[in-house]
């Protein structure tokens, strides 16, 4: 397998290339400094994939990635970086990233990667994956809270979110419910306290959310 690699550190792109030769068989066939040489390295050299850091002057990791897939979509980028923030993984792979390794991995994790990338699957390091992992929990932990108040609601506090949520008027609500207006207003104010809405946008968007209404 051809690899280029672009990292800025002169000292880590060296050692890469002597244990990426060695350990895992492959060929080096360039290094760039930065993330506009590399793209000018990937268009001159066609590697079968890139190994990028993503701090890199110039033009980072990131940015290049992007260019570089728009450009040369078949190729294999695998980043690695000290940078393992759930935005930076979850960019890198939504531009097209094959693999992601945390610098302070075992240079295993980055064989295993090559290999992966080489069989068309994608690699993350255990660092990458948790704070994958961990975002998607607290994600889940968040729409979870917001469906247990939800569950709160009385039954016609759910009417009457999706009565609103439909575009019916007060009156219109209160002819639906046979009920009187003024007791429709005291139950919208019981929902908005249960569930922390300021305004009617608010009652829509939840209803929505919770499956309440397919407008």
């Amino acid at each position: 397998m051809k690899i280029l690699l672009a990292d800025d550190h002169t000292i880590v792109r060296q050692g890469l290339r002597s244990l990426l030769e060695v350990k895992a068989k492959v060929e080096v066939v360039g290094e760039a400094d930065d993330g506009r040489q590399a793209l000018a390295m990937a268009e001159k050299l066609k590697p079968e994939a890139i190994i990028m850091d993503i701090a890199m002057p110039g033009l980072n990791g990131l940015e290049a990635l992007q260019q570089l897939k728009s450009t040369m979509p078949d190729i294999k980028v695998v980043i690695l970086s000290m940078h393992v923030e759930e935005n930076y993984v979850t960019r890198a792979l939504r531009s097209g990233a094959s693999g992601f390794v945390y610098k302070g991995s075992a240079f295993d994790d980055l064989v295993l990667a090559i290999k992966a990338v080489s069989d068309g699957e994608v690699f993350l390091s255990s660092a990458a994956s948790q704070v994958l992992v961990n975002g998607f929990l607290q994600t889940s932990a968040e729409q979870k809270q917001e469906q247990d108040k939800f569950d709160r609601l009385t039954p016609r506090e759910r009417e009457i979110i999706q009565l609103f949520a439909e575009g019916k008027t007060r009156p219109q609500i209160s002819k639906t419910l046979s009920i009187s207006v003024k007791t429709v207003d005291r139950h919208k104010e019981n929902l908005k306290d249960k569930l922390d809405l300021t305004n009617d946008e608010e009652i829509v968007r939840i209803a929505k959310k919770m499956g309440l209404t397919g407008q």
